[in-house]
């Protein structure tokens, strides 16, 4: 089942070791004197940074802009947990069970990647600056759609291996 909110949040709902190496770097992102703070701030529109932060978990560092709702699809993963850490900006995420969706693209392992098709009957997610949202396997999630404009969002995605 998804989750989302403030990073304090998370980490007292979440118990295990699993995700303390992605909560120490969103920790080190929410300070402006840190070199990943520094770092992400800099990424350029179209960007996206892989960091290897263990060897169940690396961190991809992206910038881009929203798009509207229609040219968005939904995703899914199998081998990784995602943990979408909001740097800068806010967007909607739609949240469905991934057994309730049409496949467009098939799963294709070595990307770790489905698209689904839309769905009338998915929870909306509106995340905002500092907050985050974790997506298990059988979350598929829709990012990127922009809540009123399209505008830039700087984000931090974390994968984390279901198997460590």
């Amino acid at each position: 089942m998804a989750l989302f909110g403030t990073l304090e949040t998370l980490k007292s709902q979440i118990y295990g070791s699993k995700f303390e190496k992605a909560f120490a770097y969103i920790e080190k992102l929410q300070d402006k004197n840190s070199n990943e703070y520094k770092s992400l701030l800099n990424t350029k529109i179209g960007e996206c940074n892989k960091i290897v932060l263990d060897e169940n978990c690396f961190v991809l560092e992206q910038t881009y802009i929203t798009k509207d709702k229609e040219d968005c699809l939904f995703e899914s993963h199998k081998k990784y947990i995602d943990i979408q850490y909001m740097f800068e900006g806010d967007e909607i995420m739609e949240v469905e069970n991934v057994n309730n969706l049409l496949i467009e693209t098939a799963y294709k392992e070595d990307l770790d990647y489905a698209k689904h098709a839309q769905s009338k009957n998915s929870s909306i997610l509106k995340i905002k600056q500092n907050e985050l949202a974790i997506f298990y396997p059988n979350d598929a999630h829709m990012p990127c759609i922009k809540i009123d404009d399209n505008k830039k969002i700087i984000k931090a995605v974390f994968k984390i291996s279901v198997n460590n």
